[in-house]
């Protein structure tokens, strides 16, 4: 029996939807994959500022000991007099 044109239109209807709805699916994980991989690199890069900044404050602090440490180059006994 021949389909009829009713028929026929319904299935290339729901076809196209199926479709439709595949690349809507497809894109979506794209775009999922794509938020992830954003995501991933920003928590790579807070992670090194953040040790960064840790670095420094260690550096800082070092140079706070060592300063303190240090002796002074002129000693105060012996001043020149005018």
């Amino acid at each position: 029996m021949l389909k009829s044109a009713k028929s026929r239109a319904e299935e290339l209807f729901t076809a196209t939807q199926k479709k439709d709805k595949q690349l809507l699916k497809e894109k979506e994980k794209a775009q999922q994959e794509r938020a992830e991989h954003v995501a991933n690199l920003r928590a790579l890069r807070l992670a090194k500022e953040a040790a960064d900044k840790e670095a420094a404050a260690e550096a800082d602090a070092e140079k706070a000991a060592a300063k303190k440490t240090k002796p002074s180059r002129s000693p105060q006994g012996q001043r020149r007099q005018s």
